[in-house]
């Protein structure tokens, strides 16, 4: 990658970040690991620690990492819970939300200058005018939402086939080159496939189309340590195994949208009263947040003529 440098977008060169680069374009998913994004072990326990007093605050249930619930969980029933069908056995897995929301700590990893190299790397920048002949530049990604799944120990998971798909796959073909969403996804437990790791297929980012009816034999865990972060394009086909060993698969996920994608969350509206200022880099998680995006306007946003004074 020496050779394509000066090709490439200056904080990529700067973190040294050619591997992570190369990875993402051959094999559609790059694993990052902590010494790299500077992420310390203290700092992914914490982490750890918020989101099960989280899980113990909205579900009543005690939680530990070794042993996963240590209750009885009662699913409700309803179209919001998507892991369960008519018949099929309750989930091992439960999804917190808005975790920017919840703690400093996802804010953190949000605007953390390795994985927003390599995320504004996907989605490029945008040139647009900005009157009398001048264009700006500026960075196409931003936050969709934050999320992260609890899973524990079972035999139900996505299906025979990990439930493969693409991030992006509700926008309309062809997609491009140009990554519409992609994903972050930090690891606060070691992943393997007997604990339920990530699902994907190497090179699927290439086809451009959602996962065939063969997709599941071509698929392959994403294996990495305690506080590594797997990113990959809205593109790449992925999905997980189910969790065959006790205790608890852990994660932070930042989901990113191109900014003319709709986002998952409406973030602008519902982080507005939230303390998005109270990070390591306020201005970046304003940017990814999209505070000052010129769409969607609420107002009128262009200049009105008036009628000149009789001279």
């Amino acid at each position: 990658m020496s050779n394509e440098n000066s090709k490439l977008p200056e904080e990529i060169v700067e973190y040294q970040l050619e591997k992570y680069a190369l990875e993402l374009e051959t094999d559609g998913l790059t694993i990052v690991p902590p010494e790299v994004t500077g992420i310390s072990e203290e700092f992914i326990d914490a982490c750890v620690e918020v989101l099960l007093a989280k899980f113990t605050e909205m579900t009543g249930c005690p939680i530990s990492l070794a042993n996963g619930p240590e209750a009885e969980l009662e699913w409700p029933e309803g179209e919001n819970n998507l892991l369960a069908g008519a018949g099929a056995p309750d989930p091992t897995q439960m999804l917190i939300q808005q975790l920017l929301q919840v703690d400093r700590h996802f804010r953190d990893l949000c605007v953390n200058p390795v994985v927003d190299a390599l995320i504004n790397l996907m989605m490029g920048e945008l040139s647009f005018p900005s009157g009398r002949g001048i264009y700006s530049r500026a960075k196409n990604r931003r936050l969709s939402s934050t999320n992260s799944f609890i899973k524990w120990q079972g035999d139900y998971g996505y299906g025979e086939n990990l439930g493969l798909h693409c991030d992006q796959g509700a926008n309309p073909l062809p997609w491009g080159h140009t990554a519409l969403t992609a994903n972050a996804t930090w690891c606060l437990t070691d992943y393997t496939e007997e604990d339920g790791a990530l699902a994907y297929v190497p090179g699927s980012h290439k086809s451009n189309a959602h996962p065939g009816p063969t997709a599941r034999n071509q698929a392959v865990p994403a294996v990495c340590p305690k506080g590594s972060v797997i990113v990959w394009p809205g593109s790449t086909w992925h999905g997980a195994y189910p969790k065959k060993t006790p205790g608890l698969r852990l994660n932070a996920v930042a989901y990113y949208r191109h900014q003319a994608v709709l986002p998952q969350e409406n973030l602008s509206v519902t982080m507005k009263n939230e303390p998005w200022s109270d990070c390591d880099n306020p201005d970046l998680l304003k940017e990814l947040i999209g505070f000052d995006d010129k769409f969607p306007y609420l107002e009128q946003t262009q200049s009105i003529p008036k009628v000149a004074a009789a001279s």
